[in-house]
C-alpha cells in the first residue's frame, strides 16, 4: 500500500492525521485505528511525511481553493462556479447545507491576474484535480458546478475519478449543456431579446400620449448612455478587465469542449420544468452518465437566481434528498 492510499484509507475511517513538529498525530474513532493500520502507518511514515508536509506547502501558496464552509465531517464538496468565476454563488448554498458539510469554491486562474486563465476545458479540469489533490484530499469528494461551470465540473469529476479520487457524485446546478453556449445559439437567444424588447417598448408607446412617449424614450435614451458608460468603467478597471477576460476565455473553452461518458453518477439540480424548455438541454448530460438522477426546484426560480438566498434552502433540501443519507 503506498502513502497516499493508506491515507486515503485513513480519512475513509474518519481518521485525521497531522504533523507535529517532526511526528505523525492521530485523531481517530473508538477502534478506527486497528494494529495493523497502525504497523502500515510505522512502515510508511517517512513517506506520509513527505507527502503531507508537500501537501501543506501547496496547498498554502494555492488560490484555487475557496474555503465557504471548512468544517464537518461529511464528504466535502468542490463547486466550480458559473463563466464569471465568482465562487461565491454557492455561499447561500453552503450556508443552507448547514455546519457539518464542508464546501470549498473553486477559484479559475486568471482573476488575481497571476496567470492567463486556461483556453481548454480539460486544462482547468486537470488544474483543479491538482490543485484538490495538492490540498490533501485523498478520500472521496462530490463536485458540483454552476451553469457554464457544469461544463469544466463534469471533466474535472472525470479527470478526479481517472487519478483514484472517488467522487460521490457530480451536482450539475441549472448547467446547460455545452451546445447551449455555441456562438448561433447565442445570436438566436440575442435575437429572441431583441424582438421580445422592441415588442415590450412597442405596446407601451401605443398606449402612450405624445408627450408621454417623448418622456419614455428620452428615458430609455439616458438609460442606454448610462450603460455605455457602465461598460467603459468596467473595460478600464483592471479587476473587471480581468473577470471580462475569465468570463470569454471560458465561455470560448466550453464551446469547443464535446463530452465524453462518465463512468459515475450525475445529479441534476434544474431550477423548474419551465427553464429546462428554454433550450439549455440539460438533460442531455444524463445520456453520457452512468447512473443520473434530476431534482426540480420551485417553478419561480431560474437560472440566474437559483442559488441565491431565496431558494437556496429549496436546492438544499434536494441536495440532502440526493445525497441519500441522514444530513
Amino acid at each position: 500500500m503506498s502513502a497516499a492510499a493508506l491515507l486515503s484509507e485513513l480519512r475513509r475511517r474518519d481518521i485525521q492525521v497531522r504533523i507535529v513538529g517532526s511526528e505523525l498525530r492521530c485523531s481517530a474513532p473508538a477502534g478506527a485505528l486497528t494494529p495493523e493500520l497502525r504497523a502500515q502507518l510505522q512502515r510508511h511514515k517517512n513517506d506520509v511525511l513527505e507527502l503531507l508536509s508537500s501537501a501543506q506547502a501547496a496547498a498554502a501558496q494555492s488560490h484555487a481553493l475557496v474555503p465557504l464552509q471548512r468544517g464537518g465531517s461529511r464528504v466535502p464538496i468542490y463547486g466550480v462556479p458559473g463563466h464569471n468565476g465568482d465562487v461565491f454563488c454557492y455561499r447561500a448554498l453552503a450556508r443552507a447545507l448547514g455546519s457539518e458539510q464542508p464546501f470549498f469554491g473553486l477559484q479559475p486562474p486568471g482573476l488575481a491576474g497571476e496567470r492567463r486563465p486556461f483556453a481548454r476545458v480539460e486544462d482547468l479540469a486537470a488544474y483543479f484535480a491538482g490543485q484538490i489533490r495538492a490540498s490533501g484530499e485523498q478520500g472521496p469528494c462530490i463536485v458540483a458546478g454552476f451553469c457554464a461551470g457544469g461544463t469544466v465540473a463534469f471533466e474535472l469529476a472525470r479527470e478526479l475519478a481517472r487519478g483514484g479520487t472517488a467522487v460521490r457524485f457530480l451536482a450539475l446546478f441549472g448547467a446547460p449543456y455545452p451546445v447551449y453556449f455555441a456562438r448561433r445559439t447565442e445570436l438566436w437567444s440575442r435575437l429572441a431579446r431583441q424582438v421580445e424588447r422592441l415588442g415590450r417598448h412597442g405596446r407601451k408607446l401605443a398606449a402612450q400620449s405624445w408627450h408621454e412617449r417623448q418622456r419614455y424614450l428620452a428615458a430609455e435614451l439616458d438609460e442606454r448612455r448610462a450603460r455605455l458608460d457602465a461598460e467603459r468603467q468596467r473595460a478600464a478597471d483592471p479587476v473587471l478587465a480581468r473577470r471580462a477576460l475569465v468570463e470569454r476565455t471560458t465561455l470560448s473553452a466550453v464551446r469547443r469542449y464535446r463530452p465524453r461518458l462518465f463512468d459515475g453518477r450525475v445529479k441534476l439540480f434544474l431550477p423548474g420544468v419551465q427553464w429546462q424548455r428554454s433550450g439549455v438541454s440539460a438533460l442531455r448530460w444524463c445520456a453520457l452518465a452512468a447512473h443520473a438522477e434530476t431534482y426540480f426546484g420551485p417553478d419561480s426560480a431560474d437560472g440566474a437566481d437559483m442559488l441565491l438566498e431565496g431558494h437556496a434552502g429549496a436546492f438544499a433540501a434536494l441536495f440532502r434528498s440526493a445525497y441519500g443519507e441522514p444530513q
